[in-house]
This record gives C-alpha cells, structure tokens and sequence, in this order.
C-alpha cells in the first residue's frame, strides 16, 4: 500500500510519506479516519447494505447496535473518542477545500460569522477584520482542552456558544453577518434538514448569508468521492450527500434563497460552497 519501505540487504524497514499520514503528531493526521473507517462497527453496519437496498430502509447502524449513529457514540467513550479523532482530521483536510472556495469572496461587509455544528472550531476565519462564534452542543463545548480558538492565537475573536441547531426557538443562535455550516446537512434526511435551516432562518437577522460546505454528487458519468460516502451516510446515518440542485430545493423550501454555488480554485470538486441568502 505504500505506507513502508523495505531497506536493501534485509536492513529493515521505513515509513514513507503516505506511512507518515498514519501518525499521531502528523498535522495533517490520517489515523483517526483510518481507525475509524476501518474500525469494527462501521464494517459491522455495511453488511447490512443488502437488506436495507431490498427494504427500502436506511437503518443499518439501528439495526445493528439499536440506536442512531450520536446516540451510540454517546453511550460508547472508545467509539466516540475514535470518532472525535477521524472528525478533527476530515475537518483539517476540508477547511483548506471550503477556504480554497470561499478565496475570492468579498468579505469585506461580513464582520462576524458563526460556525453551526462547528465542532472544535477548525473553521476559523483567516480574515483578521472577522469574529467568529462556533454554536454547538454543550457537552462539545464543555471540553476546553479540545477548543482550538486559543490554540490557533484567535482568543480574543473567537467565542463558543452553546446550542441546538435543531431548538425551534434557538435562542442561543448569536445575530452575525454570515452562517457556515460544513459538513452538517450531509447527516441529516431531507425533512430534518429543512427544519434545521428553517430553524436558522427564524432565528436569523434580515440580508444574513449561509453558506453550506459539502461534497455535492456530480453527473451519473463523473467518478466521485461523494458517490461512495453516499452509500456509507445511506449505512451510518439518516442523511446523505446531494447534487446542488437538492441544496437549492432545500434552501428554498426553509426560507431562504439560493445565490450560487462556490468550486474550490485548486481541487475541484472536493468540497463546494453553496450560497443562500434572506432577503
């Protein structure tokens, strides 16, 4: 696989750079996505693939562990710190895709943007006339050691904010210029996205901008990435990845209005913007 070189003469054996990926302490660290991927439960719910295409349903992790994907990461601190681990390293890889898309924006009138479902807060903006507020579930948030505001020198323009994006009143939603979500709605079926960003857009000021971050399903020709992790979401969760036409459909029928959709400039394809905005 590329991941050690064996010395001549039987001297042994070193690691390569793709080996290098594997390691703990490597910035752009593999390991959690390999254990977590390679792991025995998400290998567990794919055999249920088969009866799940024949049924019509899609509840492979219920029907192997009884309850959905959060819920048993919650109930399982090995699981979930493995979890944790893999989410932290897709995060790092595809912030660098969502900044590649966003890099000739106009930021110029958005002064504040809050990150929903944003984790640890890997999403911060490069731009230093920004602040950032991370809205996300208390019992993330409550893990100062994992926060990243103070890692990354941004204390002092970085906030965390505890919340539910799926609260109808979301009274903990902070008034900001813009809205990012990354990698959220993917997790989610159609109906439970709807009410996420209806929710948003309730709660939201007037002329705001939401800008959603996932891997968008091209043509039926087109090879993708998203066409695979669309079987795995159809196996671990309620969601799945879609075409941007589907984002457009579900920004419409929230509220909002679709404006355009964002191509990374250097790897296209990977992870797009798509651009709605309240009018």
């Amino acid at each position: 696989m590329g991941l050690l070189k064996e010395e001549s003469n039987r001297a042994g054996f070193s690691i390569t750079p793709q080996g290098e990926l594997l390691r703990r302490d490597h910035p752009q660290t593999l390991r959690g996505v390999t254990l977590l991927e390679e792991g025995p439960e998400h290998y567990a719910i794919w055999k249920h693939l088969p009866a799940m295409i024949k049924e019509g349903k899609q509840n492979a992790i219920v029907r192997e562990f009884g309850c959905k994907l959060f819920e048993y990461r919650d109930r399982n601190p090995a699981y979930a710190e493995v979890f944790n681990q893999a989410m932290s390293s897709y995060s790092s890889a595809q912030t660098n895709w969502v900044l590649d898309a966003l890099d000739k924006y106009d930021f110029s009138n958005i002064h504040h943007i809050c990150d929903i479902g944003g984790g640890t807060g890997h999403l911060l903006v490069k731009y230093p006339h920004v602040k950032g507020t991370v809205l996300e579930l208390e019992s993330v948030i409550n893990k100062e050691e994992s926060l990243l505001a103070s890692k990354l020198e941004v204390s002092e323009r970085c906030s965390y904010v505890s919340g539910d994006m799926f609260d109808s009143s979301n009274s903990q939603l902070p008034s900001a210029d813009a809205y990012i979500m990354k990698m959220i709605l993917h997790d989610w079926n159609d109906e439970e996205c709807v009410r996420i960003l209806s929710n948003v857009y309730r709660s939201s000021p007037k002329h705001v901008r939401l800008f959603i971050a996932e891997h968008l399903v091209p043509g039926p020709d087109e090879s993708h990435f998203s066409k695979l992790f669309d079987i795995h979401m159809m196996c671990a969760a309620s969601g799945k990845e879609r075409a941007a036409d589907e984002y457009s459909s579900l920004l419409q029928q929230s509220g909002w209005k679709y404006v355009q959709t964002l191509h990374p400039y250097q790897q296209s394809g990977l992870i797009e913007v798509i651009e709605g905005s309240k009018s």
